[in-house]
């Protein structure tokens, strides 16, 4: 028997801050919701029962019907967006449905995006056409399959309704989880209108929500609470630098204080190395290309540091001195953890003082060279396991193959020299370096399938990512291949 209703076990913790924070708002219903894909293993993961969700999952997640507990808001937030202040931006097309501890004790927060018009909406409609759905769907996905901190998936449906862009399109609601969706344009927001009390509330809510264990004395808290965001922004730069992933839009708003990845709208994966790459359709002037993504979460965490200051209880000099120490160590403290990623990428264990100009010899000789950057080190890898530094897999991937034999030649040397055991090397090697990865080629392809209500593709693709250093077998080598010259997507567009 099919239920009628279903409860979450949600909490609302993001309702106790101030209601300025937040508007009330209930999804607007859609004319014939089908469900694409529902996310069993995070469903679990959220203490939900799968088997009792699947039965209504078209309607749960179209907002057609909702849960019993639920109390849907939509966020007030700020942002500066390509460098401009931006004073109310907020959820324009998404509802907040309430939060809830998973299996783990964490708290997430269960969000439909799509999901209709908000008081936030700036003349927008509210929706969601299918392939930015699907293309969130399939990169968040991907990205938690590389370990790297984001937002997931749990659902996605279609809604019966086509929805106006350049042209009419199929129109879908995605059902995003989060550990929470506050983000620095949060902060902007009230810091902005001088609501100071806001800031402190929204501060100590992120404090209590997401760094518990942080021990502090009351007049540092928000000291340590723009460390301690600057520490998670750091870890995941790192991780987006170590895969050669490109969010192509690093506004403020864009910007989670817990760390995780949120906001995949023109994103994308390099396949030949180059920093300066930019594939974001809207990003004319390379603001967020590849190799800019750490200063630019430094400046992101300026404009946070900037909303802080005005409630540190420390004198205003020292506040000042303090948190600008933050902003400047930041680039140092992201060296730290790319440099311990990118060691683990090459197999080394032990730090030699050469290991960084090692690394960026590497990189330098891949741009000149032309090289796909996922498959470089996944070769390397190959390399290593077969105790050869000098291989035809490894150089048949640059334009002139001579140009790496004499980086080759060293880095036998440093594996020589270090203490690392060879299996262990095999084994954390080949956890970092992927061998699939949602290539941009293979997301479209997916994606222009579904348009014509095909999704096999989407589905295979999305199996494929969830085990990302497997090598697949034989038949499925096209999700390892970089694309043919016919095959390049040199751009990437926002959903909105």
């Amino acid at each position: 028997m099919v239920p009628s209703s279903v409860a979450f076990g949600f909490i609302h913790s993001h309702q106790r801050l101030p209601d300025r924070c937040y508007a009330r708002v209930a999804p607007v219903a859609v004319a014939d919701p089908r469900l694409i894909v529902f996310n069993h293993g995070l469903a679990e993961e959220l203490g939900l029962d799968p088997a009792l969700l699947e039965p209504l999952a078209h309607l749960l997640f179209s907002g057609n019907l909702l849960p019993t507990d639920a109390d849907p808001v939509a966020l007030v937030y700020a942002g500066h967006q390509f460098g401009h202040f931006v004073p109310r931006l907020g959820d324009g097309r998404a509802v907040l449905l309430g939060d809830l501890l998973d299996r783990h004790g964490r708290r997430r927060d269960i969000q439909l995006k799509g999901s209709g018009q908000t008081p936030f909406s700036r003349q927008g409609d509210g929706r969601a056409w299918l392939g930015p759905v699907l293309r969130e769907y399939l990169i968040s996905e991907a990205m938690h399959a590389l370990a790297i901190p984001t937002t997931r998936s749990l659902a996605a449906v279609t809604t019966g309704e086509e929805v106006r862009r350049e042209e009419r399109l199929p129109g879908a609601i995605l059902t995003r989880v989060a550990a929470s969706h506050i983000r620095i344009g949060t902060f902007e927001y009230f810091a902005a209108r001088e609501d100071f009390d806001a800031v402190r509330s929204l501060a100590d809510h992120v404090l209590a929500r997401h760094f518990p264990d942080l021990e502090v004395e009351e007049t540092d808290r928000h000291l340590a609470l723009l460390q301690a965001v600057a520490d998670r922004q750091a870890r995941l730069i790192a991780h987006w630098m170590r895969v050669g992933f490109i969010h192509g839009v690093m506004n403020t708003d864009n910007t989670a204080v817990s760390g995780e990845t949120i906001d995949y709208g023109p994103c994308a994966f390099l396949d030949t190395y180059d920093p300066a790459t930019v594939f974001s359709s809207i990003d004319s002037w390379g603001r967020y290309a590849f190799g800019n993504q750490p200063a630019i979460a430094a400046w992101n965490l300026a404009r946070l540091a900037e909303t802080l200051l005005p409630v540190m209880a420390l004198d205003g000099k020292v506040a000042l001195a303090r948190s600008r120490a933050v902003i400047e160590a930041f680039p140092e403290r992201f060296k730290q953890y790319w440099l311990e990623g990118m060691r683990i990428k090459l197999g080394l264990g032990a730090d030699e003082p050469g290991d960084e100009a090692l690394i960026h010899d590497l990189l330098a000789i891949m741009r000149d060279g032309a090289a796909d950057f996922t498959l470089t080190f996944r070769r390397l890898g190959a390399a290593a396991a077969r105790t050869e530094a000098v291989g035809g897999e490894v150089r048949s991937l640059f334009a002139d193959p001579a140009a790496i034999d004499g980086w080759l030649v060293r880095w036998s040397a440093r594996l020589a020299r270090d203490a690392l055991d060879h299996q262990e090397r095999l084994q954390r090697m080949q956890s970092v370096n992927p061998a699939c990865i949602p290539r941009n080629h293979l997301v479209e392809e997916a994606l222009a399938a579904a348009l014509h209500n095909h999704f096999e593709p989407f589905q295979t693709l999305l199996e494929v990512l969830r085990h990302p250093c497997d090598d697949p077998p034989r038949m499925a080598e096209k999700y390892t291949a970089p694309p043919a010259v016919s095959e390049r997507v040199f751009q990437t567009f926002c959903g909105t």
